[in-house]
């Protein structure tokens, strides 16, 4: 018996470890090729449905390998479930050795430095935030990680900024607390360790790095990258393979300029007139951009005061006539930019010539952005919440992956319960650059669950199309009636805030307790969907990374076929770079991305394999258009009914006699 199945096997020791366990056969498949391709120094895709247990599928052949391998996830809760639950469980309950660390972003660690000023003059946003200082202060003499995730403070805690460091704000060796602070012990756990847990988002930052600034880096080297959720590679490297200068980065810098000569009284007076300056500037600057951004999208004023919620973002092309217009203004953020770096540039307190560095950085950056001039890029504005953003994005990210990652490494596994599309993995390979050249092994685990039994696809006849005047309210009508088939327990999950702010508004007489994404934080929303039978009407956010297994959640509705905006400028970008080499973009990037993201949604639904339900799509195209073959070859085989009525019957004869899921299912 291999070391694999000693653990896996139906008789392993992670069966009696866990009372009620059930062994998976496709788990122990996906383990002994993950185990495969680290031993041959291969790239594998592989495709795990819900249920297979693939987390622990390449977490134990990557313990076992004798290689040094990075697991890199999109979700937090995917990082805290393998570091919290399955690494303990491989250890402590199957007696795995295991070298493993878990290394976040900087802005997760409270920083020694940043702490001890903050701590001379505390400032908060809210009587809320001041009110939990005394126990933040308190664990920050005791804790030995410095990871703000052992205080549980609230997402949006604003005051975290000044407690922590970014790579922009912090000193490196120059700081006094170099030797103390919290991420250099992270990283030199990391660099002790035979696997390492990070997420897409560092994964990505450090390669972006470590190929454009040599010898800057934050992890430690590496044999072997295991990329879970890795359908989330794409927009995350897009993200950190290109360029942004933001209006967060400048008040930042004027903020962290006047808290940097704080104890400086003869630079203190001088640097309050420049960072006002500096900040009005940004402040000019960056609202011009937001209205003309919002002029071009035939969008109004934002709402709020001024402010966008992050599911209200609004994207648009960067555009020379939106630029010239604001030169003047983009020239005193310019000049103030400079004036901050000559002030501080000759002194010599590390702190000081950090902000004379930020601020020389943002000014390269800034015209390199509204210059406009990479063709390899696209670039764009974008308002969200109460930031602006100008941004340059690669257009080809899978040529960026193949310069930056593939030529270096000869192992990387790919995994996710979505990377496919009618059943094959050539759209999630054309994304991230492994072309037919790479010696690439492709595998499917299905998993445990029986789709034909345990779940039926609904597409009701007679809705207008998405886009006709008259769809939202045909949409609540058909909800109205879908919620009713299972006492509420639904999900309807739209692709615009302004769908589901309708429908809620359209259905807010309905029986059950009705809960809207953002009015409060998503796991609280969570644990009230569970506590009784709800209908929670949300966005992006839900479509993905939620496990609500058992009887809370019994129907799914999608309101519309999830294609990306066609006025989005990155997608626009790479519609317009594949049309120019004379292929259909429309085939080869919208149906397959809009195919994966709808198995997304879809997968809300069957947790484990107790669950029953429903998946309810309102758009028609998914039925009278051509390539809703596409969509539907893309999901699960489940039966497709074509009323609700059909829908109705289905659930009198499948809907009832849920259970928990098996003890032990991941």
């Amino acid at each position: 018996m291999s070391a694999i199945e000693a653990v896996l096997a139906p008789d392993g020791s992670l069966a009696r470890a866990l009372p009620g366990y059930e062994s998976r056969p496709d788990q122990l498949r996906m383990a002994a090729a993950v185990a495969e391709a680290l031993d041959r120094r291969r790239y594998l895709v592989a495709e795990a449905g819900t249920g297979t247990g693939k987390t622990l599928a390449y977490l134990l052949p990557a313990i076992l390998s004798g290689r040094r391998v990075v697991i890199s996830t999109a979700t937090r809760t995917l990082q805290e479930q393998i570091w919290f639950k399955d690494i303990p469980l491989l250890r402590d309950r199957c007696g795995v050795e295991i070298s493993a660390a878990y290394l976040k972003g900087r802005a997760n660690y409270y920083c020694l430095a940043r702490g001890e000023e903050f701590e001379r003059h505390p400032t908060f946003p809210t009587r809320e935030e001041a009110a939990l200082w005394p126990r933040i202060r308190e664990w920050a003499r005791t804790t030995e990680t410095g990871d703000r995730a052992e205080i549980d403070l609230p997402d949006a805690y604003l005051a975290w900024r000044d407690l922590s460091a970014t790579g922009e704000t912090c000193t490196g060796k120059e700081c006094q607390a170099f030797e103390d602070c919290f991420v250099q012990q992270a990283r030199a756990r990391a660099a002790a360790a035979d696997v390492v847990l990070v997420n897409h988002h560092l994964f990505f930052a450090d390669l972006a790095m470590r190929t454009s600034r040599a010898g800057v880096e934050v992890l430690p080297s590496y044999e072997a990258v295991i990329f879970d959720e890795a359908h989330a590679i794409e927009e995350v490297a897009t993200e950190y393979f290109g360029l942004q200068v933001s209006s967060y980065r400048v008040e930042e810098l004027a903020r962290d300029a006047q808290k940097a000569v704080a104890d400086r009284p003869d630079l203190a007076s001088m640097l309050k007139r420049t960072t006002g300056e500096l900040a009005k500037a940004g402040e000019r600057f960056f609202g011009s951009v937001a209205r003309g951004l919002a002029a071009a999208s035939g969008r109004g004023e934002p709402p709020r005061g001024g402010r966008r919620s992050e599911e209200e973002s609004l994207r648009g092309p960067l555009l020379p006539s939106m630029l010239a217009p604001i030169a003047g203004e983009q020239q005193r953020l310019d000049e103030a930019l400079e004036e901050l770096r000559v002030e501080l540039c000759d002194d010599t307190a590390p702190a000081l010539l950090n902000v004379a560095r930020r601020a020389a950085d943002l000014r390269v950056e800034l015209a390199a952005v509204t210059a406009m001039k990479e063709p390899s890029r696209v670039f764009f504005a974008e308002a969200r919440g109460r930031g602006v953003f100008l941004r340059a994005a690669p257009i080809d990210v899978a040529e960026e992956l193949s310069v930056r990652l593939y030529r270096s490494l000869d192992t990387a596994i790919f995994t996710s319960a979505t990377l496919a599309t009618q059943g094959r993995f050539d759209y999630f390979r054309r994304q991230v650059g492994l072309r037919p050249e790479l010696d690439v092994d492709e595998r499917f685990f299905p998993g445990p669950f029986d789709y034909t039994t345990q779940a039926a696809l609904v597409a009701p006849p007679g809705l207008p199309d998405p886009n006709q005047p008259g769809f939202v309210a045909a949409a609540a009508r058909a909800i109205r009636e879908l919620v009713a088939v299972t006492d509420g327990r639904a999900f309807v999950l739209c692709t615009s805030v302004r769908n589901m702010l309708a429908f809620r508004e359209a259905l807010s007489d309905l029986p059950w307790q009705l809960l809207v994404q953002g009015e409060r934080p998503k796991h609280r929303l969570l644990e009230a969907f569970r506590e009784r039978p709800s209908v929670l009407f949300a966005t992006a956010s839900f479509w993905e990374g939620v496990d609500v297994p058992g009887a809370a959640l019994s129907l799914v509705v999608i309101d519309r076929l999830p294609f990306a905006p066609p006025g989005d400028p990155v997608v626009a970008a790479r519609v317009k770079a594949l049309a120019e080499e004379g292929r259909d973009a429309f085939s080869e990037l919208q149906v397959p991305a809009a195919a994966l993201q709808l198995r997304q949604g879809f997968g809300r639904l069957v947790r484990s394999r107790a669950d029953r339900g429903l998946v309810a799509v309102l758009d028609p195209r998914l039925t009278t258009r051509g390539y809703g073959r596409a969509f539907l070859a893309s999901l699960p085989p489940s039966p497709l009914l074509r009323s609700i009525d059909e829908a109705r019957r289905w659930w009198d004869r499948k809907g009832t006699g849920r259970v928990e899921p098996t003890p032990g299912l991941r």
